[in-house]
């Protein structure tokens, strides 16, 4: 299926607005141009990055008893498809007949697609691009059979609590009757393993973090000088999340076709958020959200949690 451009998704209004603010912010799914989903899959095999070999083993571990809840032929849509590394090894264990990759990275995914398609060369592999923020409009011909939503990497930490439950509550509605949702979360641990995660000895979540303000200068024709920040991360206890910043290393003023605005020494752009959730209080959250059945793994540290949810 081909993409479908989104031309809302490139527009400047939301990037200006979140410049303008008193706290600047730049939403962290602009993030996403081809390089920061290059340096995103960099992060992931990082020795400080925990999560991505963490759930890959809890998955591993319990992959039997998937494939027995999830029977073949189902359709599988996973939201923040990225590279689809995580879908093989999920499209292995449970054989499903169609795949939905929906992403906001349009040439990333289209790469990504490709690979599944070369590699599982009797499944149907679909793409959808798409703002999570958003309903997710699903292709009218998808076959029929069980959906299962799939939404690995604890990305849904990247959302506040509120935004969070809406996000669940239209991926339950994906669902439909009979299906499921298979959702990765990161849980709470000490501040000096997650504060680590987020900013890596060799700096690639700060050339990830960095990178944003040149997809910015490409989407508004800004003119960022990206040596003028740096990366902040740190774990705010009383939100319990991680937050990113960018901080400007001097005073600066950055300009647009429609505007501009000056920036004092230490100020800083608000990036990211990744909230870090207790499993008791992430299977409330689903349980709001329209999920009453749950099952829960997690891994011998308590670090990470897989949840598979069903109405």
């Amino acid at each position: 299926m081909p993409l479908v451009p989104i031309d809302s998704l490139t527009t400047s209004s939301e990037i200006i607005t979140g410049l303008s603010a008193a706290q600047a912010s730049i939403s962290p799914k602009y993030f996403y141009d081809a390089a920061g989903s290059a340096l995103f899959e960099q992060i992931t095999q990082l020795p400080e990055y925990y999560l991505t070999r963490t759930e890959r083993a809890i998955m591993a571990t319990h992959a039997d008893t998937l494939a027995l809840r999830i029977a073949p032929g189902a359709t599988v849509i996973e939201a923040g498809a990225g590279s689809c590394e995580k879908a093989r090894t999920l499209c292995a264990t449970i054989r499903p007949h169609c795949f939905v990759g929906v992403d906001i990275a349009a040439d990333f995914l289209q790469r990504a697609v490709a690979g599944l398609r070369r590699e599982f060369p009797s499944l149907d592999v679909r793409s959808v691009v798409a703002d999570l923020m958003d309903e997710i409009v699903l292709p009218v011909d998808l076959p029929p059979g069980r959906r299962l939503v799939f939404y690995p990497g604890s990305s849904i930490g990247n959302f506040a609590p509120d935004a969070a439950l809406g996000l669940l509550r239209r991926m339950r509605r994906l669902t439909e009757a009979d299906g499921a949702l298979l959702i990765g979360v990161d849980l709470v641990k000490s501040k000096a393993i997650l504060e680590a995660a987020y900013d890596d000895a060799a700096g690639v979540t700060a050339a990830f973090n960095l990178n944003v303000l040149r997809h910015v200068n490409r989407l508004l024709t800004a003119d960022f000088d990206v040596a003028h920040w740096r990366h902040r991360s740190f774990f705010n206890e009383e939100q319990s999340r991680i937050e990113m910043h960018l901080e400007a290393r001097c005073a600066t003023r950055v300009s647009w076709p429609t505007g501009c605005r000056s920036f004092h020494r230490a100020e800083r752009i608000h990036t990211e958020n990744s909230y870090k959730y207790r499993v008791a209080d992430f299977a409330e959250l689903l349980r709001r959200a329209g999920f009453a059945r749950q099952v829960c793994w997690t891994d011998a540290q308590q670090w990470f949690a897989v949840f598979l949810a069903e109405p």
